[in-house]
C-alpha cells in the first residue's frame, strides 16, 4: 500500500481566507534555503542598497543607467527573498526516520533502466527547493519520480514524458 505522506508534496491548507502550499523538505534543503537568505539579506542586500547610493550621487536620475540597473537588481533581489521567505514559511520537514527503500518514496536514490535503450541512471527523488540535476536531485513533482513514487526494485514503469512514453526498469532503492 503506498503511504500517502510521501505522495503528498503539496497539500493546501487553509488559512485565514487564502490558500497556502505546504512543501515538505529535507533538514538539508531547508537549512541550505535559510543559509540563502541569510547572503541574500546580509550580504547582497547592503551591497545593492550601496550600488543605489552610489549612482544617486552622480546626478540625474533619469538618465542614469546605473541607477536604473541597480533599481531593478534591487527588485529581483527582494523577489526571491520574498520567495525564499514563503518557501520556509510553508516548510515542513520529512521525518527521514521513517523513510525506507521497500517502495520508491522521496529522498530515496533511484538507480533505473530505460528498457529501451539499456542506459543505466541514478536520481535522489526530493522536493522542488532541492532539485538539483548536475548532483543528481531530481523533483518529486518531474515525470520520471511521479511515475516511479511507490513502486519497488523490479518494477517496470512507463513514464509519460514530453518526448513520449518511456519503460524504466527500478534496479535500486537506497537511502
Amino acid at each position: 500500500m503506498k503511504s500517502e505522506f510521501f505522495f503528498v508534496l503539496l497539500i493546501e491548507k487553509y488559512f485565514g481566507g487564502f490558500i497556502m502550499a505546504v512543501t515538505y523538505m529535507s533538514e538539508a534543503g531547508y537549512n541550505k534555503l535559510k543559509e540563502d537568505l541569510y547572503q541574500l539579506e546580509k550580504v547582497q542586500r547592503p551591497a545593492i542598497s550601496k550600488q543605489i547610493a552610489e549612482a544617486r550621487d552622480k546626478g540625474d536620475l533619469s538618465e542614469n543607467a546605473e541607477y536604473d540597473a541597480a533599481k531593478e537588481a534591487q527588485g529581483l533581489l527582494e523577489m526571491k527573498i520574498g520567495q525564499i521567505k514563503e518557501t520556509l514559511a510553508s516548510a515542513r520537514l520529512i521525518d527521514e526516520s521513517k523513510i525506507t527503500t521497500s517502495e520508491v518514496q522521496i529522498l530515496n536514490k533511484v538507480t533505473i533502466k530505460n528498457t529501451k535503450t539499456g542506459q543505466v541512471m541514478s536520481y535522489t527523488i526530493v522536493s522542488e527547493s532541492e532539485a538539483n540535476l548536475k548532483e543528481g536531485k531530481i523533483s518529486v513533482t518531474t515525470p520520471i519520480a511521479k511515475g516511479l513514487l511507490g513502486n519497488k526494485v523490479g518494477d517496470k514503469v512507463n513514464v509519460q514524458v514530453p518526448s513520449g512514453m518511456i519503460e524504466f526498469e527500478i534496479l535500486d532503492i537506497s537511502l
